[in-house]
C-alpha cells in the first residue's frame, strides 16, 4: 500500500473524533484533493469519508460491548456530534439499534463466560 495512504489511515484510526475533511487529509500526504480521493480509493477500494465512517463505526461497536458510556457518550468520542445521526448509521450497518447491539454483545460475553467455566 503506498505510504501516503498509511499515514492517513494511521492518522484517522488515533484520532477518529477529529472532524477530518478531505483537504485537511489531502494536505497532510502534500496531494491535490483530488488525487488524494483517488489514490486513496486506489489503495482501499472506498472513499476516505466511507473508511472514517467504517472506523467511527467499528470504535462505536466496541465501546457498546467493553464500556458503560451512554450513547451521546460514545458518539461524541467517535466524532459524530448528532446522537440522532450516529443511531442512524449504526442501524443501518447492523440491523439494530445501538442499544439493541450493546445487550446483544453482553448476553454473548455471558455465555462466552459460562461455558469456560
Amino acid at each position: 500500500m503506498d505510504r501516503r495512504i498509511e499515514f492517513v489511515i494511521s492518522s484517522l484510526e488515533n484520532d477518529t473524533s477529529r472532524a477530518w475533511d478531505t483537504d485537511t487529509l489531502a494536505t497532510l500526504v502534500n496531494l491535490s484533493p483530488s488525487r488524494f480521493r483517488h489514490l486513496f480509493k486506489q489503495e482501499t477500494g472506498t472513499s476516505p469519508r466511507q473508511y472514517l465512517r467504517e472506523l467511527r463505526l467499528r470504535k462505536a461497536e466496541v465501546l457498546l460491548a467493553t464500556t458503560f458510556l451512554s450513547l451521546k457518550e460514545i458518539a461524541e468520542s467517535i466524532g459524530l456530534v448528532s446522537l440522532t445521526h450516529f443511531m442512524k448509521d449504526f442501524r443501518e450497518r447492523h440491523g439494530m439499534t445501538p442499544r439493541a447491539y450493546r445487550i446483544a454483545a453482553r448476553l454473548a460475553a455471558l455465555k462466552s463466560k459460562s461455558k469456560k467455566t
